[in-house]
């Protein structure tokens, strides 16, 4: 072997494991080229599934808040005949104690039928004036000393739908 043939055999021993270097690089970036495109097809199928997700919400949104009256509406259609039937017998008879009994089941059942659907009447006369629940609208001087502070009368009563405050009690406030 002449000096020409072993420099050229101690060069290609040399750009071995370069070239091993460059085949495991080029086998590295092709793995990850390939993770990548998973990765990015999951990506667009969660992306798909989502938007589907959000549409499909906010149908069924839009169709609850058009019906969500429906079931109160129906439960008060029965008090509403009960209203029909008074008014008619209130043109036709002229018994005043009748027609007081009659008006009083209605109003009854009116009552019962929105407590039913979970509609509470909030306590206020008597009560420590609390301006979380109350609205004052005036206040009167009083004589006892113990209703200073504490409501004395209820103009507009307050009501809870299911725990939650849907009307304050408007109310007279003791000084």
């Amino acid at each position: 072997m002449d000096e020409k043939e072993v420099m050229q055999n101690q060069q290609e021993q040399a750009d071995q494991p370069l070239h091993q270097e460059a085949n495991e690089e080029a086998n590295e970036l092709d793995v990850l080229k390939k993770e990548l495109e998973e990765q990015k097809e999951k990506f667009i199928r969660l992306y798909a599934e989502f938007d589907n997700f959000k549409r499909r919400n906010a149908k069924e949104r839009i169709e609850l808040i058009q019906t969500a009256g429906r079931e109160v509406i129906q439960s008060m259609l029965e008090v509403m005949d009960d209203c029909d039937r008074a008014e008619k017998q209130l043109h036709q008879s002229d018994d005043l104690q009748q027609i007081r009994e009659g008006l009083t089941l209605v109003f009854t059942k009116f009552r019962n039928t929105l407590q039913s659907k979970g509609l509470k009447e909030m306590k206020s006369i008597g009560e420590e004036f609390n301006p979380d629940f109350h609205e004052a609208i005036t206040e009167v001087p009083v004589t006892d000393e113990s209703m200073k502070g504490k409501i004395v009368d209820e103009v507009e009563k307050g009501y809870t739908l299911n725990d939650k405050i849907i009307r304050f009690s408007k109310v007279v406030v003791g000084k």
